[in-house]
């Protein structure tokens, strides 16, 4: 590389940093000079002193972007003039868990959120240099400060200061030397945990350290990324982080409205910040240059510095396991399911409420897993509230205002995917999920918050084409695809604007739509759609945690044998949970690969389990062929529990929530994190998505099963499977089919996936060690009946000892997939076979009752049954009592009645057969009225 400067004096140093940088420092005033992709960049020995008098009182505030909830450092100010920060108003909607009223609600007063005016500034850079071997020491006009640069440091030279207080007080010591690029000139930018693409701070807003998933911010200019990293030491694994523990806060705009990395230790009123006359503080920063984009360098940093890596395994439990724990939990009265109103109850966020995420979620479980118990009490359910409700989240208290709940049956609150993906599972027998799709496709909704949603999206075209097979959606899909390609994903985005975003508050709001990109790539082949997902995935990768790094090295947890106590919890009155006291490996701790749960949650919801995330990134990654992203989404699932292990890392390291009997426990006893009990099914079917999808990833493709789109709302999207047969290596037509307990393994950290076919069982292990793991494998005789003829044969070269009594012995390689199928056995089928036949009755399926705002609609459910299902819009300010009268056939009037709301209605029939349904009507004066009669069915 062509040096630019070849002019070589005695101070200066040349050293060769990677293939494509070198750095060099030829004096005081020229600075320290590095080269990357034939550019040279200068970085100023340059730092800016604040100090305070009297402690600052820095604290969260909600920042007032537009559309945007996210919490920004703010500090005390007396001159009026440095007072631009203005405190976002909250209203009464933004409650519950998550949302800290010690930062929302606190009185506004003079602030600042711009980290220059967080004290009395003062610049200071260097006079002089002085060279000692790889050593650069700088001289400053105050001898307070002094620093050096060793050049010789990996990958990245290493800047290091001192700065000793002259007087007592509150100071920060602020690197400010970084090139500096003018907003027109940057390519992407970005400053965790919302600055992203090209959407550029306002202000000089410092992000604290335990707000950075990795400790710097960092702007790309079209050729080189630039970055300013806090050394690792000061981001340490333990304590975990928080605000009063951060070393330091990054920025990325500076007094100039540049684009400039920068490190301000301490925090202005921070942990360090005050210092006595004499104090000395230390801290070390490394100079960035990457000859990478943004994400890429992302990546580097998080692989080179805080050693990132495919370090996870089961250790605990294999997926399995978890699976059958957490399934077999979500029908226990812990679980907290309210009958009555068809939902998981939400009360740690909204008391009396509750809440649901997808019928699909519990079909696929009573699909998959063999579960009419499943279906009956989860799935059906939930298929009624999704088709009547017109919010997810329910409240019959008309005053309740906590996150927007709805009262009303003014359905359907499934999304457009749900109908069809509904439509296609039963065979298409059920036309009025079509009907309702259409409808759905011509309007908008809100569903969840106060979110609207446009149906006319490429992405509802694309799942009505699905449904359909018709030729005008898949057209529709791609032509809305390819303009969205041009205006959002060619396009780095400038604002928080994005119309396919909604509200920005959950990650995926801040990409691409990378999930349903990835899903038409599927449809189409056409490999503009697999970048943009890749793109995208990439960039959702930078919200999740990459620091501190992982020592290798044990954490006692639960010391005196407590757990730790969620603060949010306390204050609701949850009592103290009792955990022994042990020593853990740090990376099983680890929320590495996890994310916040939201931008306006993330100061307390450090790290959510819920990685719904993590099957889709695994398969782009395959797809794309990025390392990166399948590690991150083993790293997000794997390893982390043994049953529901409640909502996120906040607090203190602990195994807890590794325990079996964790969620075993009642709301108020549950005190080490929150529990949102709409999220057990959901998480349920994201550990059935990474298992298949890890099969299909470890098998090259060769273990494949369509798939449903479960959208659900925020971040909660999967691949519901098992409607459908896929390809088990060279098998077509193979059901999956997992019952509870199927099969026990004596290695824990052998996950498999099970398909039935005829008389053959079809089984696929994955290894997630990095060993080679032998283990029996005994089949569960209640499950699987064998026979003396029964036999085990490889499917991918695999070996397995010979079948006796229903066990076998295999070898799975490290990393590996060992794939068999057992040949002459008779899998014991209950459930499955039923609901997945498809229903050839024809007739009318749907109808509405004008007189009470009724609609009525006919579930055909392969040949396992056949239901009436009939609510009314109208509540109970208009009636008091309902009752239906309906006869099937012709034949006898029967009826039920409703005196309490919501007035809804579900009516078992035998017969395929017609069925006439009136309503009786009593007024709150005690007057009846009789409606219209309807027919549905044959």
């Amino acid at each position: 590389m062509k040096n630019r400067f070849p002019r070589i004096t005695a101070c200066l140093i040349g050293l060769s940093l990677a293939a494509q940088a070198q750095v060099r420092v030829p004096s005081a005033g020229e600075g320290i000079r590095i080269t990357s992709g034939g550019k040279e960049y200068h970085f100023r020995p340059a730092f800016q002193i604040l100090y305070n008098a009297a402690d600052p009182g820095m604290a969260l505030k909600p920042a007032g972007i537009s559309k945007v909830e996210y919490n920004v450092l703010t500090w005390k100010v007396t001159d009026s003039s440095h007072a631009g920060f203005v405190q976002k108003m909250i209203n009464a909607a933004m409650a519950g868990d998550g949302f800290d009223d010690r930062i929302l609600r606190t009185r506004s007063e003079w602030r600042t959120a711009n980290v220059y005016h967080a004290g009395e500034s003062r610049l200071l850079e260097a006079t002089a240099i002085r060279q000692q071997k790889d050593t650069v020491f700088f001289t400053f006009p105050d001898p307070a400060l002094s620093a050096y640069l060793v050049t010789s440091g990996r990958p990245y030279p290493a800047l290091h200061f001192t700065y000793k207080a002259p007087r007592s007080g509150w100071y920060s010591i602020g690197y400010v030397g970084a090139p500096a690029l003018p907003g027109a000139d940057a390519k992407e930018i970005w400053q965790p945990l919302i600055w992203q693409e090209l959407r550029m701070p306002d202000a000089a807003y410092l992000t604290p350290a335990f707000m950075a998933t990795l400790p710097t911010t960092m702007a790309n200019d079209g050729l080189n990324t630039i970055g300013i990293l806090a050394a690792p030491e000061h981001l340490p694994f333990q304590p975990l982080p928080t605000l009063p523990n951060s070393q330091f806060g990054i920025a990325l705009r500076n007094e100039r409205g540049e684009m400039q990395p920068q490190v301000f230790a301490p925090i202005p009123g921070g942990h360090g910040s005050k210092m006595q006359a004499g104090q000395a503080f230390h801290f070390s920063l490394l100079l960035v240059v990457e000859n990478k984009d943004i994400s890429h360098t992302y990546q580097y940093l998080a692989e080179k510095i805080f050693g990132f890596r495919d370090y996870r395994r089961n250790d605990i439990a294999s997926l399995n396991t978890v699976l059958d724990n957490m399934t077999a939990y979500a029908m226990t009265h812990y679980a907290w399911f309210v009958d009555s109103l068809k939902g998981f109850a939400y009360s740690t966020d909204v008391p009396g409420a509750v809440k649901n995420v997808s019928s699909l979620n519990p079909l696929e479980l009573s699909i998959v897993r063999d579960d009419e118990v499943m279906f009956e009490k989860r799935a059906y359910p939930l298929a009624e509230f999704m088709l009547s409700r017109e919010k997810f989240l329910f409240s019959l208290d008309s005053n309740q205002k906590i996150q927007n709940p709805s009262r009303r049956l003014k359905g359907p609150v499934a999304p457009l995917s749900e109908l069809a993906a509904l439509y296609n599972v039963f065979g298409k027998s059920n036309p009025f999920y079509l009907r309702l799709m259409e409808q759905e496709y011509a309007s908008a909704r809100i569903r969840n918050l106060d979110v609207k949603e446009d149906g006319a999206s490429w992405f509802n075209a694309m799942q009505l084409y699905k449904a359909t097979g018709s030729q005008q959606y898949l057209t529709a899909a791609i032509t809305k695809a390819n303009a969205y390609l041009q205006q959002r994903v060619a396009q780095r985005q400038t604002a928080f604007n994005d119309p396919f975003a909604g509200s920005f508050f959950f990650w995926p709001a801040y990409t691409n739509r990378w999930i349903e990109l990835l899903q038409l790539f599927e449809i189409t082949g056409d490999k503009a759609y697999l970048q943009a997902a890749a793109d995208g995935a990439r960039h959702y990768t930078m919200f999740t945690w990459m620091a501190p790094g992982i020592p290798d090295s044990t954490v006692t947890v639960n010391i005196g044998g407590k757990a730790p106590m969620y603060w949010y919890l306390r204050s609701k009155g949850h009592t103290q949970m009792y955990y022994p006291e042990e020593k853990a490996p740090a990376w099983r701790l680890s929320e590495t690969g996890l994310t916040p749960e939201s931008s306006g949650t993330s100061t307390g919801h450090r790290a959510i389990f819920m990685a719904n995330y993590a099957p889709w990134m695994l398969r782009v990654g395959y797809y794309a062929k990025d390392t990166f992203l399948m590690n991150v989404a083993k790293a997000a699932i794997v390893g982390r529990y043994r049953n529901f292990p409640g909502y996120h890392i906040n607090t203190e390291r602990t195994t807890a929530y590794e325990q079996e009997n964790f969620p075993l426990h009642a709301h108020k006893e549950q005190s080490v994190n929150s529990f949102h009990y709409n999220h057990i099914l959901p998480m349920a079917s994201m550990l059935i998505d990474y298992l298949v999808t890890d099969a299909f990833v470890r098998s090259n493709g060769k273990i494949d099963f369509p798939a449903e789109y479960i959208e659900g709302y925020a971040y909660l999207q999967n691949k519901m499977y098992g409607s459908t047969p896929g390809t088990f290596y060279n098998e077509k037509d193979v059901q999956l089919w997992m019952p509870a307990r199927l099969l026990t393994s004596t290695s824990r950290e052998v996950n498999y996936i099970a398909a039935r076919k005829g008389g053959r069982l079809f089984l696929a292990f994955v290894n997630q060690s990095k060993t080679a793991v032998r283990t029996r494998i005994a089949l569960n005789p209640s499950l699987v009946q064998t026979t003396d003829a029964s036999r085990v044969m490889p499917l991918n070269g695999a070996k397995a000892g010979r079948l006796h009594q229903g066990a076998f012995e295999c070898t799975v390689a490290p990393g590996g997939i060992a794939a068999f199928v057992v040949e002459h056995v008779a899998p014991q089928v209950r459930f499955q076979h039923k609901i997945l036949a498809h229903n050839k009755e024809t007739g009318n399926d749907y109808g509405e009752i004008p007189t009470g705002n009724a609609k009525a609609m006919l579930f055909r459910l392969g040949d396992y049954a056949r239901r009436l299902f009939l609510y009314l819009e109208d509540d109970d300010n208009r009636w008091r009592s309902v009752q239906l009268q309906y006869s099937v056939a012709g034949g006898e009037t029967k009826s039920v009645r409703k005196d309490a709301y919501p007035f809804e209605f579900t009516v078992p029939l035998q017969q395929a057969a017609s069925v006439q349904c009136w309503l009786l009507l009593e007024k709150q004066d005690g007057t009846t009225v009789t409606s219209e009669k309807i027919t549905l069915g044959n």
